[in-house]
């Protein structure tokens, strides 16, 4: 669009790029590196003017930001001073102007950034008001129900006076606040230097202060405010701090900030408390899409995310699109009042003028089962809660093929181009031309919306995967916390609220399936003449990914995890294990609970059956499916032991293997009876145990993975693992060892996009650097570490290897002490629990989680288990051999401990990288891996 009389410079500027609209150029500029679009900028005038664009440095700038940001007056400013480039003098740094350029969508944004809000007439809208309710009244009329604005609830606090933007820049302003998400790192900025951005900035979707770690940042600040007595129920309390999802954030913004539409995470409960300023809500009930917003829901994982335009420009694009019964519930929050935001219900949020308020998410008896419902696994409901009846295939709507994407069609996320999705969406997410149209077609939605939809969680869970529970079925990164959370959360609150077991038993049955694994728990114990179940017993225990429960004197552990291949060979390898455990007469047999029994349980022709299995035999109801057993597996004497396992491992490359006993796997199930201990588990006690029980602690881990690890292991018998990775044979290398090799080969090959979904603070530069640390010849240079050079006694390189000595595997027992009338003060450790996860490799991958998970990284206790341990780490011929075949730098880094440790880090399976960057919060400005190699595993260098 250029004014009447002037040519239109886009054709000609723009060349072969000019039949693209100009969002999709801005976007795709997005993707380059700041001195890529210098140089675009010189290639023409429209390119001169789209890639000065400050929303595209904005976008730039936060995507490289690490550690406190300070902003420098321009977001282009700002960028190349993180890049380290010297600014202009003044008299260079004037913009270019050109005429015969007019772009629509960069004239919205451009609005959108220098508009006021101060012309904006907002009425006090339609929210329900109250002062002075009772918590009886609350209950009943508004929680998990309806939204409702109080007043008078923060008439206390010593916030409402003195939280306004100078006192609170003048105490806190050196002080680093988070905020608000724009990239996968976390940015921080001092609070003087956000308010200097605040006052400065003409974004059109500003930053603002949004920090769930204020308390510890400044936590003068918690003492300035309380819970409201409406609200003081939260069922996420009983989680240790660790485990507790976010639940209570501090939120600054200037005019024009806010959040856009969304559902608070796991469908928990909010109030939110405004302190200085106007913000202006606007709400949807669970179900109801707002106009222009689009859901996505993972297929494979249940994940949701949404796309969403910017608070200020659904305001401004859409709002004025809906026709009055359409429209949200609104409400203009003023200071020193709360907004109740009920569970599910869609909100966005939009600063009128500089605000400061606080707010937090909570879990109590009346969204208990809401919150269960978005932890259990599978899409459909989810897509449910958040969509209502748009999210479904309903052939008898009318029109509804055509007013929705085909829920058959896999498309793709904004956020992972390689992920199967459904995708609700709600008349589009972008300007159109179409907007009128899409604005007519809402009502009839609506009423669809409307006829037949409940946000009743007996309505809901109707629409779960009975056949997805959470044992054998990805966790979806979204949800609001980890899997083994969720199953401790769920058993502690069965044993500390006893009153409220119908309904936990509810939520246990909608989030675990709960009720599916007691049946199964009752006909093992029928079989075996166990005692029957008891009421405190019938929600499984612990954190693992299987079934546990305990009675009596028994634990019973059902094998789930990963389909019934995984199983089997889970249950298999761990027979075996406890095989050539008693015949080595090894002292670690004393440490594992006893084997009482062990059998298979199955589901055929409307019944449960048991049958037993020590592991050396292929089952009936196995060897009756359709799996092609080959002859060298019929002939070991543990047809489901490692090196079968192994095999199976290196065929599916490190990914998930399908299940190929196909039908089986939904109703058939291994399980192991064992001994039960008396105690506790080390994860239940972290916070109890003295210096001197985790010294004791630290001694036992290491006495005991010594025993492990001198511990003989069969023989590789499997042809196909005996000459893997293209090693030959002359160099006598034992075939353990190529196996061991050979598998860090395959996780080598997608390392890095593994750790990019897993979403690690990983400082950019490290990303880069993982082949140069990491090169392809580390892994030939392992082999020749321990290539046979001399004659001489056979050495034994690879070791069994637990993989999984973590809190949750440390069995506890508590001692009297005599000086204390006889009272137990004291938990020494007795039992290392499941060996399910066996592999055979280099014994340092044991140090790892141990380390990380156990220990958190205390060198002090580290150091203590070193000592007991007693082993060589790093074992060559050569070295023993005092020969110098190993004295070039390559071979020299190789037999590093800490190298090769930080290798095994980075390639593991598991996000080991995660807990060290939580652990030591330096390493998120680390410019190289060596950096952190030395500050995590250099104490193994003197070892």
């Amino acid at each position: 669009m250029t004014t009447l009389g002037q040519r239109d410079r886009r054709p000609e500027a723009l060349g072969s790029l000019s039949v693209l609209p100009d969002e999709t150029i801005c976007a795709l500029l997005e993707y380059l590196a700041p001195r890529d679009i210098a140089n675009l900028a010189c290639v023409s005038s429209v390119m001169y003017i789209l890639c000065n664009e400050e929303p595209l440095w904005m976008s730039l700038c936060l995507r490289r930001a690490k550690g406190p940001l300070e902003y420098k007056g321009s977001w282009k400013k700002t960028t190349l001073h993180l890049e380290g480039v010297a600014q202009e003098n003044d008299a260079y740094r004037k913009p270019f102007h050109f005429d015969g350029f007019m772009s629509l969508y960069l004239y919205k944004r451009f609005y959108r950034c220098n508009t006021s809000l101060d012309g904006f007439s907002f009425d006090d809208g339609n929210v329900e008001r109250r002062r002075d309710i009772s918590l009886d009244e609350f209950s009943k009329e508004y929680d998990a129900k309806k939204p409702v604005l109080l007043s008078g609830l923060a008439d206390s606090w010593p916030a409402s006076n003195t939280w306004t933007i100078d006192q609170l820049s003048e105490k806190y302003g050196e002080v680093p606040f988070r905020i608000s998400q724009r990239s996968p790192n976390k940015i921080s900025m001092k609070f003087k230097d956000y308010i200097s951005y605040m006052k400065t900035q003409r974004d059109e979707d500003p930053l603002y202060v949004f920090d769930d770690k204020f308390g510890e940042a400044a936590p003068e600040l918690l003492k300035d405010y309380s819970v409201p007595h409406l609200f003081q129920e939260d069922w996420f309390e009983i989680l240790d701090k660790e485990s507790r999802p976010p639940y209570r954030w501090l939120i600054v913004g200037p005019e024009r900030s806010g959040a856009s539409w969304h559902v608070d995470p796991a469908l928990t409960s909010a109030w939110n408390t405004l302190l200085c300023g106007r913000k202006r809500w606007a709400l949807y009930p669970p179900g109801k899409v707002p106009l222009g917003v689009t859901v996505h829901v993972n297929e494979d994982d249940g994940d949701v995310s949404i796309d969403t335009p910017s608070s200020l420009q659904w305001w401004l694009d859409y709002y004025p699109l809906l026709a009055d019964e359409d429209k949200p519930i609104e409400c203009t929050l003023l200071a020193g009042e709360t907004i109740y935001v009920p569970s599910g219900w869609w909100h966005c949020i939009l600063n009128l003028e500089p605000t400061v308020a606080v707010t937090q998410n909570f879990v109590n008896k009346e969204n208990f089962g809401f919150v269960c419902l978005d932890m259990a696994p599978g899409y459909h409901h989810k897509g449910v809660c958040r969509a209502g009846l748009l999210a479904l295939d309903d052939e008898n709507s009318e029109d509804l093929e055509n007013e929705t994407h085909d829920e058959d069609d896999n498309t793709l996320s904004y956020s992972d181009l390689t992920r199967k999705e459904k995708r609700i969406r709600m008349n589009g997410g972008g300007e159109t031309e179409n907007q009128e149209e899409d604005a007519n077609a809402v009502s009839k939605r609506y009423n669809m919306w409307k006829n037949g939809f409940s946000y009743n969680i007996d309505f809901l869970a109707s629409f779960l995967d009975k056949e997805r529970d959470h044992y054998n079925f990805p966790w979806s990164m979204g949800n609001s916390v980890g899997q083994r959370e969720m199953r401790a959360w769920l058993s502690k609150l069965w044993v500390l609220k006893p009153e409220m077991r119908e309904l936990i038993w509810k939520g246990a049955c909608i989030a675990l399936n709960a009720e599916k694994w007691l049946r199964c728990l009752e006909e093992v114990c029928t079989f075996h003449n166990l005692p029957f179940v008891t009421e405190d017993e019938k929600l499984p225990v612990g954190t693992g990914s299987n079934p546990v429960y305990l009675l009596s004197d028994y634990a019973i552990k059902l094998f789930v995890e990963g389909g019934l291949e995984q199983s089997m060979y889970g249950l298999g390898t761990e027979l075996e294990f406890y095989d050539i455990l008693g015949r080595a007469d090894s002292p670690l047999k004393t440490h594992i609970p006893e084997v009482l029994e062990s059998g298979i349980l199955f589901f055929e022709k409307g019944s449960y059956k048991v049958v037993p299995w020590d592991g050396k035999r292929i089952p009936d109801i196995i060897s009756s499916s359709n799996f092609d057993f080959d002859a060298s597996m019929l002939n070991s004497e543990f047809p489901f032991g490692i090196w079968n396992k192994t095999l199976r491992e290196h065929r599916n490359q490190g990914k998930p293997a399908p299940d190929s006993f196909g039908s089986l796997s939904s109703h058939v199930w291994p399980y192991i009876i064992t001994k039960r201990c008396k105690g506790k588990i080390f994860a239940q006690l972290r916070d109890d145990l003295t210096w001197n029980d985790a010294q004791t602690l630290a001694s036992f881990l290491g006495q005991q993975l010594r025993n492990l690890h001198l511990l003989p292991y069969p023989p590789v018998t499997r042809p196909e693992l005996l000459n893997v990775n293209g090693v030959h044979e002359e160099l006598n290398i034992p075939a353990e060892w190529k196996v061991f090799v050979d598998a860090l080969c395959q996780k080598k090959k997608d390392v890095s996009s593994r750790l990019e979904n897993w979403g690690n603070p990983i400082p950019r530069a490290l990303m880069t650097k993982i082949d140069e640390y990491i090169p392809d010849d580390f892994f030939v240079d392992l082999l020749h570490v321990f290539k046979d050079t001399n004659d001489g006694d056979e050495i034994k390189p690879c070791t069994w290897i637990h993989s999984d000595v973590m809190d949750d595997n440390i069995h506890m027992e508590p001692f009297a002490d005599d000086s204390v009338d006889g009272q137990h003060n004291s938990w020494r450790p007795s039992h290392i629990l499941d060996f399910s996860d066996l592999s055979i490799g280099d014994p340092i991958c044991d140090l790892i989680p141990i380390y990380l998970d156990v220990f958190r990284g205390d060198a002090d206790l580290f150091k203590k288990l070193l000592e007991s341990y007693g082993l060589p780490l790093i074992r060559s011929r050569s070295a023993e051999n005092g020969t110098t075949k190993t004295t070039d730098s390559t071979r020299k880094k190789v037999l590093c401990p800490s190298y090769r440790t930080m290798c095994y880090c980075i390639l593991h399976e598991e996000n080991v990288l995660g807990a060290m960057f939580s652990i030591w919060d330096e390493l998120r400005t680390a410019e190289s891996w060596e950096q952190v190699e030395q500050t995590v595993w250099s104490l193994l260098n003197t070892y």
